[in-house]
């Protein structure tokens, strides 16, 4: 296999573990005339706090129910010693249970070099990442034209049960869905309500609220029993060594109490790590089929095969 195939799958698998990072995860113009909070009926300007928990529990309920939507999203790295950019992703996310088949364009990772593709096609099903090189790489590959990487089964190759809490925790939180980040919203102390707004043309309501790397791990319930006390506290120390400041959520609820815009900031030394993510079709059948098997190379073969060839572990 030649080097230029190495080189495109580790492009590739870069933007598949950047999907995997944001996945779960997740302004808009000013509605100077719309005068209608989520529920429909007239309000004042600013709502109260039994409003906006009302308004909030309501998204919560119904994006938990609905199970899936379309998504398109944008990430904005800050500048810095890793680099920075932007990433655009598009396609369908689907939650209990977690899918997703999305295409990704990411200028970010164009200055890996000239095999860097242009836009990459990520599926993610049963908590395995599928990530599409392309035909023209599949030609040196024997037909697969898939990396496949079973983060399951990477975990217990590992050996290290550190390792394996941290890729299961890691599985856990790619697999949130969108009501989780309102649930992390209702936990913030500074949540409040910012005004009407429209968004994609519809009119909604925009609320905001921020959380600290300690709050953020209290009201994550994807952490719950990962860590012990010193392996927290370790961890919390950890991300603030990184320049980790702060959690920041917005989000536009339609007056259907459905999220139509999230935004997840990240409070670092360099900047901000902005995700934007728009949400649209709930519901709509999220029907995410695994690429064959004839045509993917499992990550840990490519392992393998480069240990075989002397480069190492």
């Amino acid at each position: 296999m030649g080097m230029a195939v190495w080189k495109r799958a580790g492009v590739c698998l870069t933007a598949a573990a950047v999907v995997a990072g944001v996945a779960g995860c997740q302004g808009g113009d000013s509605d100077e005339g719309g005068r209608k909070k989520a529920g429909g009926s007239a309000e004042s300007a600013v709502q109260s706090q039994t409003e906006m928990t009302k308004v909030l529990q309501a998204a919560f309920k119904n994006t938990s129910e609905a199970k899936s939507s379309k998504v398109r999203m944008t990430m904005t790295m800050p500048a810095g010693p890793g680099g920075g950019g932007t990433m655009e992703m598009s396609g369908v996310q689907g939650w209990d249970p977690a899918v997703m088949d999305v295409t990704v364009k990411n200028s970010a990772l164009s200055a890996a070099g000239p095999d860097a593709p242009e836009q990459t096609r990520v599926i993610m099903l049963d908590g395995v990442l599928y990530s599409d090189m392309g035909a023209e790489q599949a030609a040196e590959m024997d037909g697969k034209r898939w990396m496949k990487m079973d983060f399951g089964a990477m975990a217990e190759a590992s050996g290290d049960p550190a390792v394996q809490k941290q890729m299961t925790g890691g599985m856990e939180n790619m697999n949130q869905d969108p009501s989780q980040q309102l649930a992390l919203l209702l936990e913030s102390k500074s949540l409040k309500h910012v005004g009407p707004e429209k968004v994609d043309g519809v009119r909604t309501q925009h609320y905001k609220g921020t959380l600290s790397i300690e709050e953020m791990l209290d009201a994550n319930k994807g952490f719950d029993g990962m860590f012990t006390a010193e392996e927290r506290e370790q961890l919390v120390a950890n991300m603030k060594k990184t320049g980790l400041k702060g959690y920041d959520t917005e989000v536009w609820v339609n007056e259907d109490n459905y999220p139509a815009k999230m935004v997840v900031g990240m409070q670092m030394s360099e900047g901000t790590m902005k995700m934007t993510t728009h949400y649209s079709d709930y519901g709509a059948a999220a029907e995410v089929e695994a690429p064959p098997a004839k045509d993917t190379l499992d990550f840990m073969e490519m392992i393998k095969g480069l240990e075989e060839l002397g480069a190492g572990a």
